[in-house]
């Protein structure tokens, strides 16, 4: 058996289908003919674009633009005036071919992403180097292998499945994927949960162990993987793919239906999004409305500022989608792992303890205030709420009020529409909102607690430095002190508190958040009705007899003991 991380929930069964990686040899060769060198590299960056907007739209169809717009990122990239400068004039410097220009330029520019201590920035280098080397095959006239003609039942195994790679998918086909490489949060990951693929990451030499046609099962919540596996394994794991089937079946019974504990205990689902177009997909997934919505998107994969109208538009559109339903709006949260070029931030030792979300905001009023009126004017079209990201103390919050204050004042003036009870509440998220939440509860319409960013804070731990991977954990007695506190003092002053962080889909941490108390929960679309069922499934005077002796827990080892 190889274990790697649970990538993609789900069983997977079926044989092995090799993506093997080209050996691609770029020789060094002079060329006296430059201008017609540069014509060849013209010519390749536009069948790249060609063929990168044909395969964006095939996944438009086959797991929606959200996940299509990874690729599109990809000509926006490799168009980047700068790059194509760099590539070019190395050309007519050195006298070099194309392949070798776009070689060297594209590698130096993945590995300076490669050495980022941070795995979404670090994510940056596989798309890099994705472009390289679908550039070079193009140059080379190398074909790339269709992976939508692979047979159903195929297990695709792979070094790294890059988003070009995932275009021609059919899902249908696909029982799992198996890597050498990649986490949660790389695009192998998520593209594999939006087509719903059971996938395991990160197994060491896999590509070199699995032969094409070897007999592969995999469970992509356990991360584990058997090839050529005994009757016996089979087996169980026919077993455990049914039970998944079934699972999956019994949830769409679920669909339409109140978010309620056995015991009657009503409280609200609701959906994280990052683009106005994923509202469609939350009420697709029955959704009860937006819990997050990632304004920081936006701004990425531009290069410019969006103006006040093309905010407005975004924050209208996700508005009138849910039609009522409770809007959660997230302001400005760059800076960390989250960098925007054109905004102009300073290289930090420590960017994520550095100039980043509300700091950087309320510095940069002139961008702040622009998003602040387009989230007031859109409050007009449906119930938006302003949340404010990584507070650390009330006068953060203060100020955030004070200039919708204003804001409000001079469309009065002007006569612009407004919701005037717009609410404005905090995303709980450091150890320093943790302790003055009692504070921050008495001026704040409702908190949201973002359980990604205060494990981390709570447990000072780099998520991407792997010595120290094992402290990063919800279920730490000192992160789930911190969660109830929260709760506690929210429930205190009569607001609203939610979760938008991993942990609301946790089925061990579900029951522990219904007996602190948590109103809402925000989710994955594709985990909507799971988290429902847990929800439907508890108790809340048992969740809270679990939760005392939970509470009484000083490692995480006895947390989990109990949890199970």
């Amino acid at each position: 058996m190889y274990k790697g991380i649970a990538g993609s929930e789900g069983i997977g069964i079926g044989k092995a289908v090799l993506i093997e990686e080209h050996e691609i040899n770029v020789e060094a060769k002079k060329v006296t003919d430059m201008d017609g060198e540069i014509a060849r590299l013209q010519k390749a960056i536009e069948k790249f674009v060609a063929d990168t907007t044909e395969m964006a739209a095939r996944m438009d169809e086959t797991v929606g633009k959200k996940d299509a717009d990874i690729l599109r990122g990809h000509i926006q990239m490799l168009q980047d005036p700068m790059l194509e400068e760099q590539i070019s004039a190395l050309m007519l410097n050195e006298k070099i071919t194309a392949e070798m220009a776009v070689d060297q330029v594209l590698e130096q520019t993945a590995e300076m992403f490669a050495q980022i201590p941070d795995e979404l920035l670090q994510q940056r280098a596989t798309d890099f180097r994705d472009i390289k080397t679908r550039m070079l095959k193009i140059l080379m006239g190398i074909e790339d292998v269709d992976i939508s003609q692979v047979p159903s039942g195929t297990v695709l195994v792979a070094r790294d499945l890059t988003p070009s790679m995932t275009a021609g998918i059919n899902p249908d086909n696909i029982a799992g994927i198996l890597t050498e490489v990649g986490g949660r949060t790389s695009h192998s990951a998520i593209l594999a949960r939006a087509m719903e693929i059971p996938a395991v990451l990160s197994i060491e030499n896999i590509c070199s162990i699995v032969k094409n046609g070897d007999e592969v099962v995999l469970d992509g919540t356990s991360g584990e993987a058997v090839v050529n596996p005994d009757e016996e394994t089979v087996t169980r794991f026919e077993k455990m793919y049914q039970e998944h089937q079934n699972e999956k079946a019994l949830l769409k019974a679920y669909a339409g239906q109140p978010s309620m504990t056995k015991d009657g205990t009503r409280v609200e689902l609701v959906c994280n999004i990052g683009k106005p177009e994923d509202a469609k997909k939350a009420v697709e997934c029955d959704g009860e409305g937006i819990g997050l919505f990632r304004t920081e998107f936006l701004f990425m994969d531009r290069d410019s500022i969006p103006t006040e109208e093309e905010q407005f538009e975004a924050y209208k559109t996700a508005a009138e989608t849910m039609k009522g339903k409770p809007v959660i709006i997230r302001t400005l949260d760059i800076g960390g792992d989250k960098a925007i070029p054109y905004l102009g931030l300073e290289e930090e030792e420590n960017p994520f303890l550095g100039f980043r979300a509300i700091r950087f905001c309320l510095k940069r009023k002139d961008i702040y205030e622009t998003q602040l009126k387009a989230l007031v004017r859109a409050s007009a079209f449906g119930k938006i709420k302003i949340m404010v990201p990584l507070v650390t103390g009330v006068d953060e919050l203060r100020q955030v009020k004070v200039m919708v204050a204003d804001i409000m004042k001079e469309y009065d003036k002007e006569g612009v529409a407004y919701n005037k009870n717009i609410e404005i509440g905090v995303m709980m998220e450091t150890p320093a909102a943790c302790m003055m939440a009692d504070a921050l509860a008495k001026e704040a319409a409702f908190f949201s607690i973002g359980t990604n960013d205060l494990t981390g804070y709570t447990m000072a731990v780099d998520r991407g430095n792997a010595k120290v991977a094992y402290l990063y954990s919800t279920y730490n007695p000192a992160v789930l002190r911190a969660i109830k506190r929260i709760i506690e003092c929210g429930k205190k002053e009569g607001i609203m508190v939610g979760m938008c962080g991993e942990a609301a889909a946790d089925s061990k941490l579900i029951p522990l958040l219904l007996a602190f108390g948590l109103d809402e929960f925000s989710v994955s679309g594709t985990s909507v009705l799971k988290t429902r069922k847990i929800i439907s499934d508890c108790d809340v005077e048992e969740c809270k007899a679990l939760a005392d002796k939970v509470m009484k827990c000083v490692t995480e080892e006895e947390v989990l003991e109990l949890l199970k």
